[in-house]
């Protein structure tokens, strides 16, 4: 099996150990991955901002870059989403349809691919699960409470292999934060708003620390947290799920 490694942008720059983090932990299990240098953004930003047209050059260079790979897997669900949901706009070649049914949020490559049911991994720690809604409600990682169903999210379940965490209960599990890529620029206020409710939810819970499977969403969060003062820290699911036990 040939994987490769797609590293959003915005974990590049200001996130390298989450990317870091992600290679180890496939590597662990077993899995032999391959970085192409070559790689650049997937074309969200643009996309997000009304100018999708002109991502196509960006959404060609992803496939030429990560053509005759079996799988490409990604620390971020919401660049997932947007190769699978938004490269429709481009010509529908072999390599295209395969890319958008092979780019796999991490998550579901470490559930639906290799099957994983045990980590050795060790986190002791309180942690409240932020649900990013691109994977909640693109990529289906989890049921959403509009959906009333009773089944754990994709992130959960892989949080609950790792011992010594404690899942905090939150009141509103899986509230967008806010961020939304260029909506957090656009609408600045609602953006905000929208961030210290979440975080609001997660102190009431007690959480030491918040995880979520998109590092944007973090990222928003973050910033909130470190104005607020607060000592609760953000970590992307694969640093915890890679920790040592």
């Amino acid at each position: 099996m040939k994987i490769a490694l797609f590293i959003p942008c915005y974990i590049d720059q200001f996130y390298p150990q989450v990317g870091i983090a992600t290679l180890e932990l496939l590597e662990k299990l077993g899995c032999t991955v391959h970085f192409p240098e070559g790689q650049t953004c997937c074309g969200q930003p643009m996309a997000n901002t009304g100018c999708e047209r002109d991502a196509i050059p960006t959404y060609e260079h992803y496939v030429k870059t990560f053509s005759g790979y079996d799988y490409v897997v990604t620390p971020s669900g919401s660049c997932a989403y947007h190769v699978r949901k938004h490269y429709d706009i481009i010509e529908q070649t072999g390599a295209v349809q395969h890319l958008r049914k092979r780019t796999l949020d991490l998550s579901e490559f470490l559930l639906d691919v290799l099957k994983v049911e045990h980590l050795d991994a060790r986190f002791p720690a309180k942690v409240g699960l932020h649900q990013s809604c691109h994977g909640l409600r693109g990529l289906r990682l989890g049921p959403g409470s509009e959906r009333n169903l009773n089944a754990p999210s994709a992130l959960h379940t892989l949080l609950s292999m790792v011992e010594g965490v404690e899942i905090a209960e939150l009141e509103r599990a899986d509230e967008c934060c806010g961020f939304g890529g260029t909506f957090a620029i656009n609408e600045p206020d609602i953006s905000a708003k929208m961030g210290k409710d979440r975080i609001a939810d997660h102190a009431r819970a007690g959480v030491e620390v918040i995880t979520a499977g998109d590092m944007s969403c973090l990222m928003h969060l973050e910033g909130i947290l470190r104005r607020q003062g607060s000592p609760i820290q953000v970590k992307h699911i694969a640093e915890i799920l890679n920790t040592k036990a």
